[in-house]
């Protein structure tokens, strides 16, 4: 029986130091070793954001003992490791650059393969971690920098349906929280927020909802959202802002989903009917059952990634690098770290469309 392969992922993209080791099991199922994911919310809340030079400095203090936990959490030696992957882009270019660094250093160090992985490629395979994931699939990426429907014909092969032509969903969560006054990092607690309010209280704009296709637009609610927030000052008001803001990001992504189920039926001309839905809005209960509904009346199967592997995590890396690693996909030590890289390159740019703000 041949040894199967041990991969070290890592993930500096951002606000989070990740490291993972994963390997298979003889049905070449995934297996994982080990998933250590160190937050900075701390770092960042006075600033209302991610400072980029801050995120920088405090992945250069933490990534050898995050990697160090990884390792000996999997229970294996750091010799044992076959190949090593790394979040090349897209991100932060002072974030990305600790990873590289230190990934690159380790792999020419343990004279083993060096995999430069897309960081929208590791969402858009995290499914995979606990679940079978037949080609292709449509996807759909809702997270803090990028929001875009995807046809995946294969793993690598990547066709983009429509993306926001503005602000990511995530960003525009972020963001909304922020004029309401909810603390760093907002998405999470405005979700909970909304649940305490009135859905229907604040009629918010839905920017060219009508104009057909799977383009979203999120500014322009953005700004309605700062209208209206500079004349509220209650609890109960802010808890209507939200729950209006959660109801008309649901209705959005309820049509453009349905209109992105049209354009992939079209295009793959297949019976496959997965939906992979992924990134870290993906945690959204609210959001989660809208697209539920959605799939099941038009008869296509929804797929979420586990809720821990939503949010930027190394075990998303490791698995795109285990599949490139199966397919002898090694990248040289000069492999640059990539601010702006869509998984479609054919794709005309539009802001959403594979940058990472």
């Amino acid at each position: 029986m041949s040894k199967k392969p041990l991969i070290l992922g890592i993930e500096t993209s951002c606000d989070e130091t990740a490291a993972s080791i994963i390997t298979e099991n003889e049905l070449g199922d995934p297996v994982i070793l080990s998933n250590i994911v160190s937050s900075q919310v701390e770092v960042h809340k006075e600033f209302g954001g991610v400072v980029p030079e801050l995120a920088a400095r405090s992945h250069i203090e933490k990534i050898d003992l995050i990697v160090s936990k990884a390792i000996k959490e999997s229970g294996k030696d750091l010799s044992d490791i076959d190949g090593v992957a790394v979040t090349a882009g897209p991100g932060l270019i002072v974030c990305l650059s600790v990873g590289l660094n230190f990934a690159k250093s380790l792999a020419f160090s343990l004279n083993k393969p060096f995999i430069a992985v897309n960081h929208l490629e590791g969402h858009a395979l995290s499914p995979k971690l606990v679940t079978d994931l037949n080609f292709p699939y449509l996807l759909l990426l809702i997270s803090g920098g990028h929001t875009q429907f995807l046809s995946v014909k294969k793993f690598g092969k990547y066709k983009r349906l429509g993306t926001t032509i503005d602000d990511a969903l995530g960003e525009a969560f972020d963001k909304t929280a922020k004029m309401i006054g909810i603390e760093f990092p907002g998405g999470p607690y405005l979700e909970k927020l909304a649940e305490k309010g009135d859905p229907n209280r604040f009629k918010l704009p839905k920017p060219i909802l009508k104009k057909g296709g799977c383009n979203m637009s999120f500014a322009g609610l953005k700004t309605a959202i700062l209208k209206i927030s500079k004349f509220i000052k209650k609890d109960d008001d802010k808890k209507d802002l939200a729950a209006s803001f959660q109801k008309t990001i649901q209705e959005i992504l309820y049509v453009k989903t349905k209109y992105a189920f049209k354009e992939f039926r079209s295009l793959s001309k297949t019976k496959e009917n997965n939906f992979v839905i992924a990134g870290g809005v993906a945690a959204n209960r609210n959001i989660r059952k809208t697209l539920i509904d959605a799939s099941v009346e038009e008869g296509f199967n929804p797929i979420f990634p586990p809720l821990e592997f939503c949010g930027d995590n190394a075990a998303m890396i490791a698995i795109a690098g285990l599949e490139k690693f199966k397919l002898k996909k090694f990248d040289k030590l000069d492999h640059p770290a990539k601010p702006r890289w869509p998984l479609d390159d054919k794709a005309a740019f539009l802001k959403g469309a594979g940058v990472k703000l």
